[in-house]
């Protein structure tokens, strides 16, 4: 008995820490929802038609905000089994109760006519969610492009959003003009509103449903997903591509293909990028490479890419198998980055012909991994894409030391000290903003920071509410801006001529990006990038998102960074600048060193960021660098001699892996006489 008390204090206290996470992500909708619900359910017992039409508009107000977006409270009501369906069913049964208890004998005859209103309103969705369903149907195509001709197809515009968005909001809210002439009913004392309002909302129904039988009526000259494949199976067979980058990850990824894409216009004959997630095409840098995306893996298999004879892997993924089975081309893992993290080993790596790397690092990472991959197998290309990092070059620039504090994620399997930031970034944050020298932050996080971890999310919300009380407390108010204004009307002038409520078909059919338009919204992302940081000016501390400046640009703001093992330390090495590196494993300065390459030209912080001061004055110029022979040293054994330059370095590895050798067995199947009547057959599942 006495541990039913503590039990229940603790329940109090975790319902509490619900409410208080629900209130801060929905502060206006999580109230409103929390008082008209048992206000409604009061009001309707005790027959009180004033406090239920209260209670009412705001249990409307509550609804709409919760349905109009993804929010904590729309889930938890989901998990309980309080959806939005049961809700409006809820607020019509309790308009029911609500008319028994307050209604005069003589006019409880508007009971069964709320009652058949009610029902018909639901018989009448029926037909509205079938025709929505056929609408979203036709218009979805069995696959997405970018700067490919569809003209052929024929794909008309997409119909007005006011008609598709939030639908099924829009047609439940419709039961308000019942609702809300049943209650003027109960006021007045007449039967008339009710059915007038009654009628209203089956009507709005029905104009409704005829709406959407219009918008289904004018899309009927949409292809056919038949058609469209085979639209797209020509265009290989004309376009002939040689060299494939292909992709495959989760939100927040697309940077892992981002930065191939003009090396691969650079360096391939005629290139493809094939994706396989439609969100990733939101993320798509500009590029006016010919872009396929494949949801679907039959049709990754079945469509023509004979001509291939290079595919480019920057991601180490399931869906890497469909292409895999293409025998007659040259399979190669180029990865995202160099760095000693186990994931640069991965064993699935054995799959491929070939194993890119930057410098003869790779090789010997490979080497002691000693999981599969043949030397043979494995080519030093360098890194194309670091030729836009500054190199240091002469005493720093006069102001505040820039420090870039950028820590890795968590990694998808539990490894002690993959990320300083849940132990040790709010200490290291803390020490630079009572550094010996004025230090100025920017503090870029992982894109899948606290996708493992939420630990790690905690923390990341912690150090950002440092800087922004540090900016209050001690910085100008210059740094508010995104400055991302002066750009915006440029950028979308180059952009293709896309509609605004384009939806994934017409985007598909008008994506269209010349190169001269490409290079046009590259020179604007510097253009931008350079407003960003005179919008923040040259003191205030930054938070910097993924959809901010690019890692490289950061590199180029700073002075010093501070980070963990992973391929930001390798790239930032091309700039010559000192960095420092968490030990979170705490494996000691000298094992640690031995264990990670990258730590080798490092300043080696223990996970309590002990010695980060002494850091900070040698980065500031207070003391000296001894660290600088070894960075130049380890630049070279990373990312490759200097000459010749790593595009023309992997120029050449493309063109000796189009060159590869046909294996035997596929060539017999190439020259193999194909008859008329042949009937194809379906890969193997």
């Amino acid at each position: 008995m006495p541990a039913m008390p503590h039990r229940a204090l603790r329940t109090l206290r975790l319902l509490g820490r619900k409410v208080r996470a629900l209130l801060a992500e929905a502060p206006v909708a999580t109230p409103l929802f929390l008082i008209s619900a048992p206000l409604l359910l009061a009001a309707a017992t005790a027959g009180a038609p004033w406090l239920f039409t209260a209670a009412a508009s705001v249990s409307y107000v509550s609804d709409w905000r919760i349905t109009s977006r993804s929010t904590r409270l729309q889930r938890v009501l989901q998990s309980a089994r309080f959806g939005v369906t049961v809700r409006f069913l809820s607020r019509q049964f309790l308009t029911l109760v609500l008319v028994y208890r307050s209604a005069a004998p003589g006019e409880l005859r508007l009971l069964p006519v709320a009652a058949l209103a009610f029902a018909l309103f639901y018989v009448l969705q029926m037909p509205h969610s079938l025709l929505l369903a056929r609408i979203r149907q036709v218009r979805q195509l069995p696959l997405s492009t970018r700067n490919i001709d569809l003209s052929a197809l024929h794909i008309t515009d997409a119909p007005s959003p006011r008609a598709l968005n939030l639908a099924f909001n829009k047609v439940m809210h419709a039961d308000a003009l019942a609702i809300a002439g049943v209650l003027t009913a109960l006021l007045t004392a007449s039967t008339v509103p009710g059915v007038a309002g009654c009628g209203a909302a089956l009507l709005a129904v029905l104009v409704y449903d005829a709406v959407l039988a219009r918008v289904l009526r004018a899309d009927r000259r949409m292809p056919a997903a038949g058609a469209v494949v085979n639209h797209i199976d020509g265009w290989l067979k004309d376009y002939r591509p040689t060299v494939v980058l292909y992709f495959c990850g989760m939100r927040n990824s697309a940077y892992q293909v981002n930065m191939w894409l003009d090396t691969l216009a650079e360096a391939g004959d005629r290139p493809l990028v094939l994706l396989r997630e439609r969100h990733i095409l939101d993320d798509l840098a500009p590029t006016h490479l010919p872009v396929l995306c494949l949801p679907h893996a039959d049709h990754v298999m079945n469509l023509d890419f004979s001509s291939v004879r290079t595919v480019l892997y920057s991601a180490n993924v399931g869906p890497n198998i469909h292409m895999l089975r293409m025998p007659q081309a040259t399979h190669v893992f180029v990865g995202h980055g160099d760095s000693d993290k186990l994931a640069s080993v991965n064993p699935y790596a054995k799959v491929y012909d070939e194993v890119w790397t930057a410098g003869r690092a790779g090789r010997d990472r490979w080497a002691a991994a000693a999981v599969g991959v043949r030397d043979e197998a494995v080519v030093e290309v360098g890194r194309p894409q670091l030729a836009g990092i500054e190199r240091e070059s002469g005493p720093r620039h006069a102001g505040p030391l820039t420090v870039l504090y950028a820590p890795t994620w968590e990694n998808w399997q539990p490894s002690p000290g993959a990320t300083s930031l849940i132990a040790s970034g709010e200490r290291i944050v803390e020490q630079l903003l009572n550094a010996p020298a004025d230090v100025r932050i920017l503090y870029k996080p992982h894109p899948y920071t606290g996708a493992r971890d939420p630990k790690a999310t905690a923390a990341h919300e912690r150090i950002v509410e440092m800087l922004r009380k540090a900016n209050s407390a001690h910085r100008p108010a210059e740094g508010t801006g995104t400055g991302r204004a002066g750009t915006e009307a440029d950028q979308q002038d180059a952009q293709p001529r896309v509609r605004k409520d384009a939806d994934d078909a017409e985007r598909s059919r008008d994506s269209r990006l010349t190169a001269e338009r490409a290079a046009t919204l590259r020179e604007l992302r510097l253009e931008q990038d350079k407003l960003y940081w005179q919008s923040h000016g040259p003191t205030g501390h930054v938070v910097i998102s993924a959809d901010g400046p690019h890692l490289y640009s950061c590199f180029n703001q700073c002075d010093l960074l501070v980070s963990d093992i992973s391929s930001v330390v390798t790239d930032f090495l091309a700039s010559g600048k000192p960095y420092a590196i968490v030990d979170g494993a705490e494996l000691g300065e000298q094992e640690f060193r031995r264990r990670c390459t990258a730590a080798r030209g490092a300043f080696v912080l223990p996970p309590g960021a002990e010695g980060l001061d002494d850091v900070v004055l040698i980065a500031a110029g207070l003391a000296t660098d001894g660290m600088r022979p070894a960075r130049t040293e380890l630049k070279h054994y990373l990312l490759g001699p200097d000459e010749p330059d790593s595009l023309t370095r992997f120029r050449t590895a493309v063109q000796a892996a189009q060159h590869r050798p046909t294996p035997a067995h596929v060539r017999v199947v190439e020259q193999a006489p194909v008859h008329a009547d042949a009937t194809p057959q379906s890969p193997v599942r």
